[in-house]
């Protein structure tokens, strides 16, 4: 090999080495042992968040005690119920009726139904002295998979 060869060789095995290390740092600790540490993206799942709300003072019991309890159960339903309406959709039905043009009823029915699974409890708080509010995490994935596998079975 000619000394111009041997040089370019080395430029190559130089620049390689660079290239190969260049996303890494190189740190030395109190042992004196090398650490790598390489800079990865942190990966987060897409999620949907379903909230839900209820009063203490509207639970029927005597005990303070197991009305926050009461409460805290119908948050949590409620935050089930907006989250399935989030996967599967509402079914609203309204009418509206009309007597000498002047508008004499009104009404609107929303009905809910589906299957829930893979949901998370977020967080369960107070809101003020006599509220309690649940939210809920889903999945991206998870939803997508109950859709298929529930709205192909109706």
């Amino acid at each position: 090999m000619t000394v111009h060869t041997t040089q370019k060789l080395r430029l190559l095995i130089i620049a390689l080495a660079t290239f190969t290390l260049g996303g890494c740092t190189l740190s030395m600790t109190g042992s004196q042992t090398p650490e790598v540490e390489v800079n990865t993206p942190i990966y987060q799942k897409e999620v949907i968040i379903s909230t839900g709300y209820a009063n203490i003072s509207a639970q029927k019991s005597k005990s303070p005690a197991q009305r926050r309890l009461m409460a805290i159960r119908v948050s949590k339903l409620d935050a089930y119920r907006n989250l399935t309406a989030q996967v599967y959709g509402q079914n609203i039905n309204a009418s509206s009726t009309v007597a000498d043009m002047v508008l004499a009823s009104d009404t609107m029915r929303a009905h809910v139904e589906g299957v829930v699974y893979g949901a998370k409890v977020v967080s369960i708080n107070p809101i003020g002295d006599d509220s309690y509010e649940t939210k809920l995490e889903l999945e991206l994935d998870t939803m997508q998979e109950l859709r298929r596998v529930f709205l192909v079975a109706r």
